[in-house]
């Protein structure tokens, strides 16, 4: 064999070798991945993920409906990379997320979302009290309709109720649009879905959703408090809450990639085009407790 013909294997192959490296390190601008996401607030993440593909062609990420205890769970056992969450995790929780993920727990705030009580058009009821929520949700008439057990509305009610979701008393019709599309075969119950299900301002679908209800604006010691920008942004509307990401990706690959753009100005402009209170660009005005 010539010296010239052997330089040029050693060449190929080292070549080889280096592309075969640069296939394995992180990459946040191409690749596939997969987001769990509670559905009542997929339309903001899937937003998120369609202006993401869009900066980086090379991207593919699918978006996921998954309750959001059984999504959590799958990022701590390795089923999933990324997850949206809305509920404050206990103590156990962030010290299960901290010893599987080996990561500290750094919640990727991107917007604050609402859970909301809603009627049929034509019902006569104008407001609720969270004295009605409380007592209503003790109540064996089952009068509050959920998406779902292991939903992050009723997560969520049960936190600011400070009672867990086992010692509540609902009703369920699977799915946030359809408890909407439903409940008028139930005119003495009250709907309770995520704000996200319904607010995004130019979507048919969201349109035709929020022809069939009303939201009813939260009594909370004798003031009115309705889930507008106001009522997100300055956190008075009761039943507020903050949508985060979660990741157990230690590198910055796509998943890292995704929450820094959600975080930044392109994401949040999106966000508050979902019809939702971005967290970030308003970060000095948004007080979350």
């Amino acid at each position: 064999m010539s010296k010239l013909k052997f330089v040029l294997i050693l060449l190929f192959a080292f070549a080889v070798s280096c592309s075969k490296k640069e296939d394995k390190s992180p990459s946040y601008h191409k690749g596939d991945m997969t987001i769990l996401t509670d559905d009542s607030f997929k339309s903001v993440t899937e937003a998120l993920a369609d202006g993401y593909m869009i900066n980086y062609p090379d991207t593919k990420i699918k978006v996921v409906s998954k309750k959001e205890d059984l999504g959590f769970l799958d990022l701590l056992h390795d089923k999933a990379r990324i997850v949206v969450m809305s509920k404050e995790l206990s103590a156990e929780e962030v010290k299960a997320y901290e010893e599987q993920a080996d990561l500290k727990f750094l919640p990727a705030k991107f917007a604050a979302d609402a859970v909301v009580f809603v009627v049929p058009k034509n019902s006569t009821r104008t407001s609720i009290t969270m004295e009605e929520i409380a007592q209503g949700m003790q109540s064996e008439s089952k009068n509050f309709i959920f998406d779902g057990a292991n939903s992050s509305n009723l997560n969520f009610v049960a936190q600011k109720l400070n009672k867990l979701p086992k010692d509540l008393k609902y009703s369920i019709i699977p799915g946030s649009a359809n408890v909407i599309k439903e409940l008028g075969k139930y005119p003495d119950k009250i709907g309770v879905v995520g704000l996200n299900t319904i607010s995004r301002p130019y979507d048919n679908e969201s349109e035709n959703l929020r022809e069939l209800i009303k939201i009813l604006p939260v009594d909370n010691k004798g003031k009115l408090y309705a889930p507008d920008f106001e009522g997100l942004r300055e956190m008075k509307y009761p039943f507020t809450r903050v949508l985060y990401f979660l990741t157990n990706e230690g590198n910055f690959n796509i998943a890292s990639g995704f929450i820094r753009y959600s975080c930044t100005q392109l994401g949040q402009i999106i966000v508050q085009k979902e019809g939702l209170q971005p967290y970030n660009i308003y970060r000095r005005e948004v007080q979350m407790r």
